[in-house]
């Protein structure tokens, strides 16, 4: 006798964890601090304008559960000179009480993750150390 097939409803897969607002302020905080006392001093120490696209800023952006750290671009091309957009190059989600998943937005626009169920400090050590997860 043949199976019948039957319609279920699944469970959308990556939801996110919810952090309360005061969690959320921690990581956004520690986020922050990371961006201002790591990664400008070692990969923004200066803005250098060149003819062609050049950092102007790195910051952080939190929506959604997930931190993203983002390069703030501005053009010296000729035809669109001074317009800027922003870059992601990595991100954490938050999937647990202090637990995070680690990614990384690839050549193709799509994000890839590389880390899985590491703790807010580990992450930011993970973000300091592993060079595919450094700015441009």
């Amino acid at each position: 006798m043949a199976k019948r097939k039957q319609w279920v409803i699944a469970p959308r897969a990556g939801r996110l964890a919810g952090a309360d607002e005061r969690e959320k302020q921690a990581i956004v905080a520690a986020c922050e601090t990371f961006i201002r006392d790591v990664l400008k001093p070692r990969f923004l120490p200066e803005i250098r304008p060149t003819e062609w696209n050049y950092v102007i800023d790195i910051r952080g952006s939190w929506a959604a559960g997930r931190y993203r750290f983002i390069q703030r671009y501005r053009s010296g091309m000729e035809h669109n000179r001074g317009e800027e957009f922003n870059a992601a190059f990595a991100r954490i989600d938050r999937v647990g009480p202090d637990q995070f998943d680690i990614y990384w937005m690839r050549h193709t626009g799509k994000w890839w993750r590389l880390y899985a169920g590491k703790t807010l400090v580990e992450a930011l050590r993970i973000l300091e150390t592993d060079g595919i997860l450094h700015p441009v």
